[in-house]
């Protein structure tokens, strides 16, 4: 373990972030926040990532992925400390290029803290799923099971690994944004400093300036809403495991002046060449039956009587949400703010997918919004440094999710106090960073002097 004390500098801190930076990922957006809270304290340096280089499968672009790892890591000498934000994707598509690209930088990173997005190799392989898979004969399916957690065990151990080795001779910390998390790394894979702080983007008084400049002008469909509708925020990259269809059907049990706001879109490693429509979007329509009319529900075979006046049945099913769901578009940091600040309450109906944060439900709750979420292990973990200020429901419970919306409170806006916050992130992050010389180095520069 690497044992030190203050060394002899003056100035401020030096820190240089290594992170996706200009994407529209989550991990770029905190990257973004964070830089905002450091930059009074520390002269900052973030290190863009570049993804088309670093995720690209063609070996020439590869080779300048390298090259790019390597300009980055001649340049770490210059800075105090380092800070990884570690989402082990954006360093690469294999295992071996993320592990060789990441001891590059750690090798020359002369003081380090890791932040860790998504903690691996604690789970056991599931062995229900590859049964499933096995009885309907998706053999090929139970393989890439098998795959991915030999794959996410063999990172999780490398990446330790060299994290142990590295502590025994310069300051490492590991940054991670649960305390069950923390407790994983020191206790079952012995990295000695471990700090935790939930996700923070928002201070208080940025939230209240974004409230009070938030109108619905900055998004002209709000206009088109009837007077004193009801809105619903949900928030992300449309993807399955954010189940926003868990939202489309507790709005069949709402009244009609509540209206679901989706704000995001396809993440852009996503898209797929000549794909006329994305397959859950389209989930998302056949949950609010757009699009169909009677006999999509019913079956083409079915007989049905029609007077004149029931023949719209024919072009268009009668419980069609097409008017209450609006597709809101992908917006930068500070407009998804605004957005939030409109809204009657966040709905955040996530599936439990392993991951160890989220960045949607910081923010809604740093911008003073009710908030309703899935009961996921991250919300739960999440929650604790916040107690009181969600409201949960059972992942998938849309009877639930509509009873929690309909009796519900006013949101609490700048009323709000949370323990950690802005400021206890940034304080953490110092700390963390502050860079340290071993004792026996200090012995010798006291001798020496």
């Amino acid at each position: 373990m690497f044992d030190g004390a203050p060394p002899l500098r003056s100035g401020p801190l030096r820190l240089a972030i290594i992170s996706t930076y200009d994407e529209m990922c989550g991990i770029a957006g905190y990257t973004r926040a964070l830089e905002q809270q450091l930059r009074l304290h520390a002269d900052v340096t973030v290190f863009d990532l570049d993804q088309y280089l670093l995720r690209s499968s063609h070996a020439p672009v590869q080779r300048l992925a390298d090259r790019h790892i390597k300009e980055i890591a001649g340049r770490l000498h210059e800075f105090d400390s380092v800070n990884i934000q570690l989402e082990y994707g954006t360093l690469g598509r294999t295992p071996w290029q993320i592990m060789r690209r990441l001891r590059r930088l750690v090798a020359a990173a002369p003081a380090l803290s890791v932040t860790f997005h998504t903690i691996l190799g604690h789970d056991l392989l599931d062995w229900q799923a590859i049964g499933r898979s096995l009885m309907r004969g998706r053999i090929f399916r139970a393989f890439e099971i098998v795959c991915a957690f030999r794959r996410n065990k063999g990172l999780a151990a490398r990446t330790y690994g060299l994290l142990r080795k590295r502590q025994h001779s310069h300051p490492v910390n590991a940054i991670v944004h649960t305390k069950r998390d923390a407790r994983l790394l020191h206790d079952v894979y012995a990295i000695r400093n471990v700090v935790h702080h939930p996700l923070s983007f928002v201070a208080a008084e940025q939230a209240e300036r974004i409230r009070e400049l938030a109108t619905p002008d900055l998004f002209p469909v709000l206009n088109t809403l009837p007077k004193g509708a009801k809105l619903i925020g949900s928030f992300g990259f449309l993807s399955p495991y954010k189940s926003f269809e868990t939202a489309v059907r507790a709005l069949h049990y709402l009244p009609e002046d509540h209206h679901l706001l989706i704000f995001g879109g396809i993440h852009p490693q996503s898209i797929k060449r000549e794909q006329a429509l994305d397959p859950y979007i389209q989930a998302l329509f056949n949950e609010g039956h757009i699009g169909q009319s009677i006999f999509d529900t019913i079956g083409e075979n079915a007989t049905i009587n029609l007077d004149a006046a029931s023949k719209e049945l024919l072009a268009r099913h009668p419980e069609d949400l097409h008017r209450r769901i609006h597709f809101m578009g992908v917006h930068n940091d500070e407009n998804f703010m605004r957005a939030m600040a409109l809204c009657d309450v966040v709905v955040l109906p996530y599936l439990e997918v392993g991951q160890s944060s989220s960045g949607p439900i910081a923010v809604a709750l740093e911008m003073g919004c009710r908030v309703l979420a899935s009961r996921t292990l991250a919300f739960m973990q999440f929650a604790r440094y916040h107690p009181g200020q969600i409201d949960f429901f059972d992942i998938g419970n849309y009877a639930e999710l509509a009873d929690l919306i309909r009796a519900g409170s006013p949101a609490p806006n700048g009323a709000r106090h949370l323990s950690y916050n802005t400021e206890t992130n940034t304080a953490l992050y110092l700390k963390a960073n502050q860079p340290r010389v071993s004792r026996w180095s200090t012995a010798r520069m006291e001798a020496v002097a």
